[in-house]
Order: structure tokens, then C-alpha cells, then sequence
């Protein structure tokens, strides 16, 4: 099992940049698919990315594509959010995920383990 830690919300104007980490427990951190997932309110929670644990393949939503980078840094056992250009669309908790094995990287139901959130506000 593995523990996650998010940090490094905020607010912040629109167009302006922050970054997001999330500090995870455990060695095996390497061997985790890691996401981001965000939930607006009133809304479900969307992917946002996501990263493999050793090819550091990256998937991004189509909202986020070109803005958002998903990054990771195994010996630290971190993994990061960098948001440029960020929109008021953008406001929402926003949450890291793990998974290990094959599971949908797009479905939260097929992640495992969950950080506590870090909330995120655009102001227009």
C-alpha cells in the first residue's frame, strides 16, 4: 500500500501557472501508475493525467492537453502537476491516484489509493 500526500494549491489569476505535488510513502513507488484526478463543484470527479510507473508514458484529458504536464521523480517519491494558462474551468480538489497492474488509467474506480486533495482556484 502506498500513501499520498497532495500540496501546492491555491489561488491564483487566470492565465497564471501552479504546481501540484503529491509526496508518496512506501519503496515501491516506481511500480505505481500514478493519475490526477479533479472534482468541481456539484460535479463527479474527471481525469485530468496520468503516468506510468517506468516507461513514464503520459496521458492528458483533451482540457488540459498543451497546458498541463504530469511528471514524476521516482527516488523522491513524488509525482507533480505543473498547470500553465490556467482557466476558472480549471477550480477544483484536485487528486492523485495509484493503481498497480492494467487498470483503465481514465476510470478512478480502477485506482487504488488516494490522496486527501488540494484545492485549486482560478479567479477570473
Amino acid at each position: 500500500q502506498v500513501q499520498l500526500v497532495e500540496s501546492g494549491g491555491g489561488l491564483v489569476q487566470a492565465g497564471g501557472s501552479l504546481r501540484l505535488s503529491c509526496a508518496a510513502s512506501g519503496r515501491t513507488f516506481g511500480t505505481y501508475t500514478m493519475g490526477w484526478f479533479r472534482q468541481a463543484p456539484g460535479k463527479e470527479r474527471e481525469f485530468v493525467a496520468a503516468i506510468r510507473g517506468t516507461a513514464s508514458l503520459t496521458y492528458y484529458a483533451d482540457s488540459v492537453k498543451g497546458r498541463f504536464a504530469i511528471s514524476r521523480d521516482n527516488p523522491k517519491n513524488t509525482l507533480y502537476l505543473q498547470m500553465n494558462s490556467l482557466k476558472p474551468e480549471d477550480t477544483a480538489v484536485y487528486y492523485c491516484g495509484a493503481q498497480l497492474g492494467f487498470g483503465s488509467l481514465y476510470n478512478e474506480r480502477d485506482y487504488t489509493n488516494w490522496g486527501q486533495g488540494t484545492l485549486v482556484t482560478v479567479s477570473s
